[in-house]
């Protein structure tokens, strides 16, 4: 058998075409690109922000100071403007925002992407970031969510947050949430803050001018503030303005009227005037409603202006030491409260510091004297008094005998008082301390009778204000009432009956022996038309200087010292500088 060549193997097999594996590769890419992104896209969500919690994020109670006749004093914890809302404002507020930021912001989804290609090409022919085509929803998704880190990460958040708001919101919400949560001034967030510190009003009350001026920050908050950067600020503002016409949002009247209203913004008056009150009455809202864990609003006796002179008085007259000032109505209600020279170097209160009163505690012995049958009239004698090793001296150690009691009080001795306590007992004057409201801060030593015992400034003005509200006892307040943002009343003083502490013969000798020390005593320098008399005071070596006087309608205290006890100048008693800080505020 011949042998015969194999012809049964297989054919070779055939290798794929090039165009085939291009093919496949090209899949493959495609695969691992989308994979790769989609594990992208899982990491960036999962470093999502919780969108639930920073739509609904806390914030400490904002706390909103009233004085006696409701208008705002200043706020405490706010962070954020009062809620607006394009329901609540006038239409021209929001129409200025949306005019320049965002034109077709009702027409187009989360994304502009006109407005997108359009800033690319401009961009592109200057060579430079000319324009920016970020829509409103997503400028408040950067403005409530992000970081202002650029990177391509938080961009990509941007967008999964922008198609996120507007399937939650419409666009009216959306608008909304821009308008509350924009910054533009001073960490403060929201239109209604930046209108209340550029322009003193609150949004719903902004002109078109002034709404054009609030929108043309938007671009760059510092740049273009009215505040900072006037002319920038109104250059963009007629820009602003130009766009609102261009739209339909106003006429050109209007326009033209709104150009010729376009200034520079004035700054917000310097509330630091108020701090040391607002300080002292949040404590008050403190021991009256507890935590704060809403919004508050708290009417407040306090005299604006009074206020705002005080504070302008005071500095004048303590350039090397400080001082402090409380005006009270005879019945109690605070209507000033300034705690030193300037809130800014030093928060400190002095009108609460408790200091020596000096010979301003003095009426105190005299009340128990004129209750024992004295009168102005009576005789007393003036020398050198002693007990133990107690033997204090008078003022330049001069004594004058055989002097009324009228005289006594006016030239401020400090022997008679003391006899005067011999006679009628520590424990009397104690007593009658207590009467006026301190009795249980004082010590029972006789240097308690020449003011040795300390006490605040409000305490010593509430001894007074007793003597000048015919004797009728006297609790200093602050508060009137306390609400929530909807009226709610949280808290309300309910004044009670004031008792009969002094009697009004013994009144009228003291307002007497009062008067005089303005007219020939010690407190010539606080004498002015009206004032119906007042008191000195100076502690040993002259650490504490007091002045404490009254006009028809107000008892005002005032102290000046230094922080660290320290003596001031021999030439610094209660006559001369407090008392000539209190002449210049009621003069």
């Amino acid at each position: 058998m011949s042998r015969q060549q194999n012809t049964d193997t297989a054919p070779e097999k055939k290798r794929p075409s090039w165009r085939w594996r291009l093919f496949l590769l090209l899949m493959n890419l495609v695969l691992v690109g989308v994979a790769t992104v989609a594990i992208y896209l899982t990491v960036i969500f999962l470093q999502m922000p919780s969108l639930d919690a920073i739509l609904h994020e806390t914030r400490p109670a904002a706390v909103v100071f009233l004085d006696k006749d409701g208008n705002e004093i200043r706020s405490a914890g706010r962070i954020m403007g009062t809620p607006v809302s394009v329901e609540t404002l006038p239409p021209h507020v929001w129409q200025a925002i949306v005019a320049i930021e965002d034109k077709r912001f009702f027409e187009h989804g989360p994304i502009d992407m006109r407005g997108i290609t359009r800033a690319m090409l401009s961009n592109a022919i200057h060579g430079r970031i000319a324009a920016g085509g970020s829509s409103i929803t997503q400028q408040t998704a950067k403005n409530i969510f992000l970081s202002r880190e650029k990177k391509i990460s938080r961009k990509a958040q941007e967008l999964i947050l922008s198609y996120w708001l507007e399937n939650r919101f419409d666009k009216n919400q959306v608008l909304d949430l821009y308008m509350n949560r924009v910054s533009l001034v001073g960490g403060m967030r929201g239109i209604d803050a930046a209108s209340r510190v550029m322009f003193q009003t609150p949004a719903n009350k902004m002109t078109i001018a002034q709404s054009a001026q609030i929108a043309a920050m938007l671009k760059a908050p510092t740049s273009y503030s009215p505040l900072k950067n006037p002319d920038r600020n109104i250059k963009r503002a007629r820009v602003v303005l130009q766009e609102m016409v261009r739209q339909g949002y106003i006429t050109l009247n209007q326009a033209r009227v709104a150009a010729r209203e376009l200034a520079p913004a004035t700054p917000a008056p310097d509330t630091n005037i108020y701090r040391y009150w607002t300080d002292f009455v949040l404590d008050e809202v403190h021991s009256r409603i507890g935590a704060l864990d809403s919004d508050l609003l708290v009417y407040t006796t306090l005299d604006m202006k009074l206020q705002e002179r005080v504070a302008a008085v005071l500095p004048t007259h303590t350039d090397k030491y400080q001082g402090a000032v409380v005006a009270m109505t005879p019945s109690g209600a605070v209507r000033a409260m300034v705690g030193g020279t300037d809130y800014q170097t030093s928060q400190f209160n002095r009108a609460t510091t408790m200091r020596q009163p000096g010979s301003s505690f003095k009426p105190v012995v005299y009340l128990v004297a004129l209750e024992h049958g004295m009168t102005p009239d009576s005789y007393v004698n003036d020398s050198p008094f002693a007990i133990g090793d107690y033997n204090p001296k008078n003022y330049n150690e001069r004594y004058y005998g055989d002097i009324t009691l009228a005289t006594a009080f006016a030239k401020s001795v400090n022997s008679v008082p003391l006899k005067l306590t011999e006679t009628y007992g520590i424990d009397s004057v104690l007593d009658m301390a207590g009467r006026l409201g301190v009795g249980t801060k004082l010590r029972r030593e006789y240097s308690t009778v020449l003011g040795a015992s300390e006490m605040s400034l409000v305490d010593l003005t509430t001894i007074y204000a007793v003597i000048w509200n015919d004797g009728a006892s006297v609790r200093p307040y602050s508060i009137t009432k306390i609400t929530d943002p909807r009226g709610n009343v949280l808290y309300a003083r309910n004044p009670s009956d004031a008792l009969q502490v002094l009697q009004p013969q013994t009144v009228e000798y003291m307002t007497d022996l009062l008067a005089d020390v303005v007219v020939r005593g010690t407190g010539r320098r606080a004498n002015a038309t009206g004032v119906l008399g007042g008191k000195t005071g100076t502690s040993n070596n002259n650490r504490d200087a007091w002045f404490v006087g009254a006009v028809h309608d107000l008892v005002i205290g005032v102290w000046v010292g230094n922080d660290d006890f320290t003596p001031m100048s021999s030439k610094i008693t209660g006559g001369t500088v407090p008392a000539e800080i209190f002449h210049d505020i009621v003069k």
